[in-house]
Order: structure tokens, then sequence, then C-alpha cells
């Protein structure tokens, strides 16, 4: 919570500041780490807990979730991806609840769990969210680069994809070849960036507003806290979709002979 003891500014740059360990390219951020394991093992364990306790009889709540969930996101890789969907299906749905809960963490009072690592564990900096982190998202699109090169190959062969370089958008023409690859180069790497952005660029904001809101009186918070709250319970599903849907687009559009 906001004292008198902090400006504003210095309140606003702790919360937004990750903690970190080492300089430069080889930083890491202890934090966004933890969490993104915490939320991934969270993930796993929920599901696995489903597969265990499904009933052919009358289901449970966390099997209606879990079938709910599944079938979902099998319909929404039917209709992007006309490929063999036995890795891109379980891809899908990684994404989806993985970055889902990344953002939920958002919804967290933004004091709680700084001040407890804080006391307890002695860390001056902690943030919760890590798609807030540019380089969890980052990462994650480089994950969906990666994949995009590997379904081009495999849906076009190493031949088919270099002919697909050199020859896409304007012809087969040696003269232009040169720029038909750098502008497929330039269209490779703009995906994966903007997909990181995107989804960063509205956590970020998401996460700083809440901060901002924390600075005013405890007494007025819940106000306009819980009308950002509310609003922000359907950006977070949303981000979410919206990173699982280009993804299997961008897989899609990789796959397919053009």
């Amino acid at each position: 919570m906001f004292t008198k003891k902090e400006s504003a500014t210095e309140y606003v740059i702790h919360h937004i500041t990750n903690l970190s360990i080492g300089e430069g390219a080889w930083t890491l951020h202890p934090d966004t780490l933890f969490f993104s394991w915490l939320t991934g093992l969270f993930f796993v364990g929920l599901f696995w807990l489903g597969a265990r306790r499904a009933t052919a009889g009358v289901p449970g709540g966390l099997q209606n979730f879990v079938e709910t969930v599944i079938e979902f996101i099998e319909n929404s890789v039917k209709d992007s991806f006309h490929g063999p969907r036995d890795f891109v299906g379980p891809l899908a749905l990684t994404i989806f609840v993985w970055v889902l809960l990344w953002n939920l963490l958002d919804l967290v009072p933004v004091d709680y769990v700084p001040m407890f690592a804080y006391h307890a564990l002695g860390l001056e900096y902690t943030r919760i969210v890590p798609s807030a982190d540019v380089n969890a998202p980052f990462a994650l699109s480089l994950s969906v680069l990666i994949l995009m090169v590997v379904y081009s190959i495999k849906g076009k062969g190493w031949g088919g994809y270099g002919k697909e370089l050199l020859t896409h958008p304007f012809g087969s023409f040696p003269l232009v070849a040169p720029f038909n690859l750098l502008l497929n180069i330039v269209e490779m790497i703009a995906k994966p960036v903007s997909l990181a952005l995107r989804l960063f660029g509205n956590l970020y904001a998401a996460e700083l507003i809440f901060v901002l809101i924390a600075l005013l009186p405890w007494w007025v918070q819940w106000i306009p806290g819980g009308a950002w709250a509310l609003f922000h319970i359907l950006v977070v599903p949303l981000q979410a979709f919206i990173f699982m849907t280009l993804t299997i687009v961008y897989l899609s559009l990789a796959y397919e002979k053009h």
C-alpha cells in the first residue's frame, strides 16, 4: 500500500520492477520464472486431476470444466488448422490455459505478494504477472517462431520451403529473389514480435493502472479498482484466446502450400 514515506513515482517504479540477477543480455528475472513455473505446474496438476477423476457416469464439476476447455480448443484448432493436429491441439491448449493463468495473476492486489516477499524472504522487488514482463511473452513467441519454421519444412519439404522463400510474393524471376527473401524474413520476424508485444502491452498497461489506483486513499480504491477489475476479467481470457488463435493461424499458414 502506498505510504507517504515514498513518492508516487518511487511507488510505481518499485511495483513495475522485476527481481533481477545478472546484467545485460544475461539478466534473469527469478520472479517471472517462478510464477511461470507455478502457473504451469498448476495447469498440469489441475488437468491431471481432472483426467484421474473422469468417469463415464455423471461428471463432476472439474471434469465438466476440463472437457469444456478441451472441446473449445479442439474446435478452434479444427476451424483454423487443416493439417495433422496431434501436436497443434495440445500446443493450443497449453498456450491458452498457461497465458490465461499468467493474466489472472494481475487480479491479485498489487501490494500483497511484494509485501510478503519483502518481509518473509527479504526480496526488494517482486512482480507476479509473467505476461507483464516482456521476456515471458517473447520467449513464448520465439517458440512459436521455431515451430513456424518446423511446420513450413514439414508441410512443404526443404525444397518447397526454400522455393517459397525465394519466389514469394514477386514471382520466380532471379533478379527479385533477394527481395522475396528479405520480405519473407521480415514477415517471419514480424509475426512473433507482434504476438509478444500485443500480450505484453495489454497486461503491462493493466498492471500499471492497478498500481496507479493503489495510489488513491484506501477508502476509495475499491470503486475504480473494482470497475477496472471487472473490465480486466474480459481482457484476461481475450488476450489468451488471441495469442492461441494467432499461433494456430501462423502454423496453418506455415504448413499449407501457397
